[in-house]
Formats: structure tokens, C-alpha cells, sequence
């Protein structure tokens, strides 16, 4: 049986034992407490590098080619690149493919391309005499401002033609944008503005092709505001990786290209489109 004197002694090291306890625990406890927030640090800046890549397939029913008054329907791929850890910005349907360089949140500027559809004799009859215009693209610039954060978008495209047409053209929104739940929505009106050398590739017709044509008179078109119009969209986000959007959009050809020959003759004033997006988006590794 332990004498007194033993008990005091083991009462005394089973103190020491948990007092020893309770400081590593606490030890522990604030050495963790401090390395989470850098492991969470560094797994942010991990997962922050490289970019993200969006993949879209578009399908769109529109005028056959610029002044028409056929719908054609149309498919075709489309992407977008932002560095990652960076908010996926909005974009409107009819947005250009672009790469801001600058973007601080409030303004975003950058390289911009667009395709641009051919005109040819063989999408309506109507168009024999007439000249061929190739399809292309467009390459320019586009710049962005929101005066309301995430909610009022101005964005303004110019671009120079690239086997098309050798003109310039500019393209200026405005959208107002709606988020609810994983649903965006936005609305808002769109104007077309041409150049000489645009505006007369695709409205303008010489004496030669108003003979060859028999249907339209000779006409030289000057450049200027060649559209006014709207457009409504909405986006849904289905997860991080899928997201699906619909569109409806309508211009009234106006100036030069309203009044053109081609327009009144053979198309109508009255420029209707619809489509729909689906988008796939990936990280890709930092380079």
C-alpha cells in the first residue's frame, strides 16, 4: 500500500503531466491557428494562376447577309480567355471575340475580332449582277465602361475589314444588366456606324451591276450611321464549368444604307436575329 509521501509525489507529476498537456495543446492550437490562413494563401494564389479558357458553340438565325429580308441560319465557334482568379465579366451575345489588356474593373480595353458573313448569288436569285462579297473578319479594338458597377455597361467596337471589305466599322452598346440568382439579364439599345468604303461595299451599286442586276439602280452611298436597333439576352449559370444563353436582337437600317437600292428593292429595312450560346470554360496551366 503507497505510503503518503508516494502519493503527494505522484499527485505532484500528474499535475506537471497536465499542466505540460494544456501548453502543448494551446501551442498547437495557435501554431495552427497561424499557419492556416497561409496555407489558405498559398492554395488562393495556386489556384489564381494561369487563365480560363471559354469554349462557346453559337447558333444564330439572321438576315442572309446585311440589308436581307431572308433568314439563314448560321453555326459557329467562338472563344474568350481571362486570367484566372479574375470575375467572369458580362458579355453580351453580340460582343466581338476580345482580350482586355487593361481591365481595373471599371474599364476594360483590348484587341477585338469578328467574323463577317459573305454575300453571294447563289442565297438568292435576286442577287444576280451583283458584286460577290467574300466572307472575313473584322480586327480592331473595343473598350468598356461601367458607370454602375455590374449593373450599366457601355462597350464601343471598332473594327477594319479583312477580305470582306477594306472599311471601317464601329458598333456601340449600351446594356443593363440584371442578376438573379445564377440568371443574368440585360437589355439595351445598339447603334452601327460605317464608312465610306463599308457602307458603299455592301449597300453601294455601279452602273454595271445595276444593268447586269436589272432590279436595282445605280447608286454611291456615303458612310455614316447605318443601323439603330436593340437587343435582349438571357444567361443562365448551370455550374462553374456550363452556361447557356438566348437572344433576340432587331436594327432599322438607316442613312445611306437604308436608302440604298439593294434595301428597297430587294431586302427590307427590318434586320431581325436570334440565337443561343452554350459555353464550356477550363483553367489552363500559367505560361
Amino acid at each position: 500500500m503507497p505510503t503518503a509521501l508516494q502519493v503527494a509525489a505522484g499527485e505532484r507529476v500528474l499535475m506537471r503531466l497536465t499542466s505540460l498537456g494544456s501548453w502543448s495543446a494551446a501551442s498547437l492550437s495557435a501554431f495552427m491557428s497561424m499557419a492556416a490562413p497561409a496555407a489558405a494563401q498559398q492554395a488562393a494564389s495556386v489556384k489564381d494562376e494561369g487563365w480560363v479558357v471559354s469554349l462557346r458553340a453559337n447558333v444564330v438565325v439572321a438576315p442572309s447577309w446585311p440589308g436581307a429580308d431572308k433568314m439563314s441560319f448560321y453555326g459557329y465557334p467562338s472563344a474568350s480567355i481571362r486570367r484566372a482568379g479574375t470575375p467572369n465579366q458580362f458579355s453580351a451575345p453580340d460582343d466581338g471575340i476580345g482580350l482586355a489588356l487593361i481591365d481595373n474593373g471599371v474599364f476594360r480595353v483590348g484587341p477585338v475580332a469578328r467574323f463577317v458573313g459573305g454575300r453571294y448569288a447563289s442565297q438568292d436569285a435576286r442577287l444576280q449582277g451583283l458584286r460577290k462579297i467574300k466572307w472575313g473578319a473584322e480586327i480592331g479594338a473595343f473598350a468598356e465602361f461601367w458607370p454602375i458597377q455590374d449593373m450599366l455597361r457601355a462597350r464601343l467596337e471598332v473594327r477594319h475589314g479583312v477580305r470582306s471589305h477594306s472599311g471601317v466599322v464601329a458598333d456601340l452598346g449600351l446594356d443593363a444588366v440584371y442578376r438573379i440568382g445564377s440568371h443574368t439579364l440585360s437589355i439595351g439599345p445598339r447603334v452601327t456606324a460605317g464608312s465610306d468604303r463599308y457602307v458603299d461595299r455592301f449597300y453601294g451599286v455601279s452602273p454595271d451591276e445595276a444593268i447586269a442586276n436589272g432590279l436595282v439602280s445605280a447608286y454611291a452611298p456615303s458612310g455614316g450611321v447605318t443601323s439603330v436597333g436593340a437587343l435582349a439576352a438571357v444567361s443562365t449559370n448551370w455550374s462553374p464549368a456550363w452556361s447557356t444563353s438566348v437572344y433576340a436582337g432587331y436594327k432599322r437600317l438607316t442613312g445611306d444604307a437604308a436608302q440604298s437600292p439593294i434595301t428597297r428593292a430587294i431586302g427590307s429595312p427590318n434586320q431581325y436575329s436570334f440565337g443561343a450560346t452554350a459555353t464550356y470554360s477550363f483553367n489552363f496551366p500559367g505560361f
